[in-house]
């Protein structure tokens, strides 16, 4: 290091044990040096020989400075393009308060209730806003995006239509020619392999006397502007038994009337436009609302109210919905992350505005179309859309013409959306100013020789009167209410706001307040300096179909990004399009196939995939149409290679691939995994390792050392990226060269096209852009060391945890050598007959001030413990001091000193309400409940509700808030 270097680097901000600490840690368990703790976890011979090839690490200044002079590359050009992503004035009090707030997007998945009570009342609000809106009664709790949502809807009543028809299945889904095209290309992608048809036609021309289709899809308003009256589509189709999917733009339906109140089956589309920058493509929560009937179909999470153990109204995760986990190679969906926060985001767009102010937006949006639509038609450009919400669409009929139009806009730093070489689209939004109707005005009379007279403001005096009278039929008008509950009608002043964000967020416990040691999930920092990009307006305001040209920061970063990668997988190519990591499997499932049938092989449809896996590695599998082979694993919970063996030979010719998790889903690094790749290409597979675990793997070994063709990278895991309550997250794949050819492609990005099966996976060319600023950041600050370095204090922290606890409980699975990877299961069955559970363990922990471990998977009544290496040693001990705790309250049980009917495993967590009442009935003290240790007085953090009920909710199901009349009184509705 340079003696001018800043002293401050990163790799010591990020990774917690400092060099003394390092040394305790070792003593504990009982090595001299980390180099020979990596020597007895990782096996010689696939550790990696040379050292990753990234650039040196930089100071958090310097990094922040670099980038400053990349995203001025970036040309922030104002967008007209529409096409499902538009300008939005995010509230200054939401991107303060949720966007930058670590106390928001550092939350895990809301699976422990009782510590997440805040973010499932946003996302309540959430489903209650796309339930109202779309006028439909069931709403999800988000999806990644548009395009994908469509794909879900479209496998949903494929499934429905054919429960009860699997061998003349009706497989057609006949699609509007008016839909978005990035939305048809991931159908396309998603229909091949399940053997779905797709069929374009003309709304008004569709016809349904073919006994194949089971659905139709319809968009609304559609791809070039236009408000179409669809309801006798719609009539037409519901007689002949066939479903009726809408994608719709959220905010036109302020407007307009609800696709639920014309007979929708399924209403999907995105959120973006409430109040989420479009980030040149995401993050963005899509959503997904239908029919009651549909319930227990519908894909992701669904949040819903039930009651407490004390019979106090709580809300929780509803139904299980994440059927990948359920159902595993039944699923018809592999959806595990969801977009949390920006849902979170949405939902607090709507109630801060509440009802009055959505529609004065949407008002005001519909205005300024009109406005310009006036003063077009007086300069003599003919407006195609008879009615409109916010596009309109030009007919400029020589290309010369249009040329020149795309000249001036780009002279001006504007971007129009321009179809077929003869029509010019423009979509206003809620940032469009009577200014900047004037610009475009005063660009279109150049094409004309002539210039706008009037100023901004004098336009709008010269139409004030037609503003009366609204672009749309009038039997398309909106007449029902939406936003009535109570919640869209209390925070419009900021002071309110600020309060209501700031109550939510202190019921929910976040890295802000400890560790959260979650196997398999890898909760790691997530650097301010990382996060502190993602606001910059060069990167958060770029529309994702802008000109490449005027993206040049943003292809820098891909370019590197994507190196860097590759180089850590020891792969050759990338494709960072898959915006979740369980769509990251999909991709290189597909890309497989897509191998496969280019070498004239398409009756390789056979994935092996090991009992131990991930519930989305078979749900991807069969959404790729491959028919799932479950391997066993042995006592060890090692891959059973004998099995392995016999399987691949028995299905040597079908063979597609081999699934598989490195080191193990049990946290192990098997010594056979080369051996088993071998064996897979032997018999013509290929192997796709998920790299849900890669924070063991960096810079000390690879996927491509072990012998994989494809992996994915949880960048939401490894690469820094914030959980974000539940998503948002990347899944980027990584490829061999055989594989290169076959990565996913997007037609803004690449005008050639996919190669058979791989077109886009997303509805954005490289999925959600905005936060792969996080990752580069990442990598950028510790560099190739600081890399390798996360890498072995990760393996180091989950095996001193290990030496803390394997005297009092049992560690399930361990390497040869006796070591654990990154992450270790403590097995808590044997404490079943003392009636004390994982999950007693689990909430307990709560008590203490610990989110729990991952619980019960991957076997049952175990928690799965992954420290990170971002934790310092006082932290792992307090955690380690909780369990050993705890270990001896089951003592106490054991004993007799504590009753089995009543004792602080079985009623935690305990919250202030109870600890603060008048009345204890326990037959041990409130102390003892509330503070079992004494670091627990210092930094107390308390559960909201007692233990959930969620039998009771799932039988009770309500999954929308109620709205204002159905309360009685006042007093009811403030309860």
């Amino acid at each position: 290091m340079s003696i001018f270097q800043h002293p401050d680097r990163f790799v010591q901000r990020h990774i917690g044990p400092n060099a003394t600490e390092l040394q305790d840690m070792l003593k504990q368990i009982g090595l001299p040096s980390l180099e020979a703790l990596i020597a007895e976890t990782i096996p010689e011979n696939i550790r990696r020989a040379t050292p990753l090839q990234l650039p040196a690490a930089l100071s958090e200044s310097d990094y922040l400075a670099e980038l400053k002079e990349i995203a001025a590359k970036n040309k922030l050009y104002k967008s007209y393009i529409g096409q499902g992503y538009y300008h939005t004035l995010t509230p200054n009090v939401i991107l303060r308060n949720i966007f930058e707030n670590p106390g928001w997007y550092t939350q895990y998945t809301p699976y422990q209730a009782e510590i997440a009570q805040g973010r499932l009342e946003a996302l309540l609000n959430y489903q209650t806003m796309v339930s109202d809106l779309t006028a439909l009664p069931v709403a999800n709790a988000s999806l990644l995006d548009e395009a994908t949502a469509a794909a879900e809807a479209m496998t949903m009543f494929y499934g429905i239509k054919n429960r009860k028809n699997k061998k003349n299945p009706a497989n057609q889904l006949l699609v509007s020619r008016e839909i978005y095209p990035q939305t048809l290309d991931v159908l396309k992608t998603r229909a091949e392999p399940l053997g779905i048809e797709i069929a374009v036609a003309d709304p008004e021309r569709m016809r349904f006397k073919e006994p194949k289709i089971f659905a139709i899809l319809l968009q609304y308003p559609n791809s070039r502007g236009e408000v179409k009256d669809l309801r006798a589509t719609v009539e037409r189709a519901k007689a002949a038994g066939i479903y009726v999917i809408v994608t719709a733009d959220l905010m036109s339906l302020a407007l307009l009337k609800a696709p639920g109140e014309w007979g929708a089956d399924a209403v999907v589309g995105n959120t973006q436009r409430f109040g989420v920058p479009m980030g040149f493509g995401g993050p963005h929560a899509a959503y997904f609302a239908t029919k009651e009937e549909f319930v227990r179909q519908i894909p992701g999470r669904i949040i819903g109210m039930s009651l407490d153990q004390k019979g106090q109204p709580a809300l929780r995760m509803a139904l299980q919905t994440r059927e990948q986990h359920i159902r595993r190679d039944k699923a018809t969906s592999n959806i595990c992350t969801a977009q949390a926060l920006l849902a979170i985001m949405a939902s607090m767009y709507a109630v801060y505005h509440g009802p009055d102010g959505i529609r004065k937006i949407a008002q005001n949006i519909h205005r300024h179309a009109q406005l310009l639509e006036a003063e077009l038609s007086r300069l003599g450009f003919q407006q195609l859309n008879k009615a409109y919400f916010d596009t309109l669409r030009i007919d400029v009929l020589e290309k010369a013409e249009q040329d020149k139009l795309r000249e001036l806009a780009l002279a001006q730093e504007i971007n129009l959306f321009y179809d077929l070489g003869r029509y010019v689209q423009i979509s206003v939004d809620e940032s469009t100013k009577l200014t900047d109707i004037a610009q475009l005005v005063n660009l279109f009379a150049q094409l004309k020789g002539q210039k706008l007279e009037a100023t901004a403001e004098q336009l709008a005096e010269r139409y004030a009167a037609a503003f009366a009278s609204p672009k749309i039929p009038e039997q398309l008008q909106r007449e029902s209410d939406y936003l009535q509950h109570p919640v869209f009608n209390s925070y419009q002043s900021e002071s309110q706001m600020m309060r209501y964000i700031k109550r939510l967020e202190n019921k929910d416990l976040s890295l802000v307040h400890s560790m959260i040691s979650l196997g398999s999930c890898t909760m790691k920092l997530n650097a301010a300096s990382e996060l502190i990009p993602v606001s910059w307006p060069a990167f958060s305001q770029m529309h994702p179909f802008a000109p490449l040209d005027q993206a040049e920061g943003y292809l820098q970063i891909f370019d590197e990004l994507e190196r860097y990668l590759s180089d850590i997988t020891g792969f050759t190519a990338c494709s960072l399009q898959s915006n979740s990591g369980a769509q990251g499997e999909y991709s290189g499932l597909l890309s497989i196939r897509a191998y496969h049938l280019a070498h004239e092989q398409s009756q390789r449809n056979i994935a092996l995939i090991p009992s131990s896996a991930h519930g989305t590695n078979p749900a991807s599998a069969v959404m790729a149409g491959m028919k799932v082979v479950v391997v066993k694993c042995d006592e060890k919970g090692n891959i059973d290679v004998e099995d392995l063996h016999k399987k691949a030979d028995k299905y040597k010719d079908q063979l597609s691939c081999l699934m598989v998790t490195y080191p193990s889903t049990h946290g192990v690094f098997e010594t056979a995994i080369q051996e088993i790749c071998q064996k897979i290409h032997d018999c013509g597979g290929l192997v796709y390792m998920d790299g849900a675990n890669m924070n063991a793997q960096v810079g000390l070994t690879a996927p491509g050392l072990i012998g994989a063709d494809v992996c994915h990278l949880n960048l939401h895991k490894t690469f820094a990226i914030p959980h974000g309550g539940g998503g948002p997250g990347m899944g980027p794949i990584c490829v061999n060269d055989k594989l290169k050819p076959f990565l996913p492609k997007h037609y803004i990005s690449d005008q050639v096209g996919g190669v058979q099966g791989t077109k886009a996976v997303a509805a954005a060319p490289w999925g959600s852009a905005s936060i792969l600023l996080i990752s580069y950041g990442y990598i950028r600050m510790l560099g190739a060391q600081g890399c390798t370095d996360a890498t072995a204090y990760a393996i180091l922290t989950a095996n001193y945890i290990k030496a803390r606890l394997e005297q009092d409980y049992d560690v399930l699975y361990t390497g040869e050598k006796g070591r654990a990877a990154h992450e270790l299961i403590i097995d808590l069955r044997k404490f079943k007959q003392l009636h004390v559970s994982a999950e007693d363990v689990a909430k307990r922990l709560i008590d203490y001030g610990f989110h729990a471990p991952t619980l019960s998977f991957p076997v049952a009544g175990t928690i799965m413990i992954e420290p990170t290496e971002s934790e310092d040693k006082a932290e792992l001990d307090r955690f380690c001091d909780a369990l050993l705790q705890i270990r001896r309250e089951i003592d106490e049980i054991a004993s007799g000193a504590a009753s089995t009917e009543d004792n602080v495993l079985i009623n935690s967590p305990h919250t202030i309400h109870e600890l603060s009442a008048d009345e204890w009935s326990h037959s041990y003290s409130r102390s003892k409940a509330a503070y079992p240790l004494p670091f627990v007085r210092e930094n107390k953090f308390w559960a909201s509700v007692h233990r959930v009920n969620g039998a009771y909710g799932d039988k009770n199901l309500i999954c929308t808030c109620p709205p204002l009349s159905s309360y009685e009184n006042e007093a009811e509705c403030e309860a």
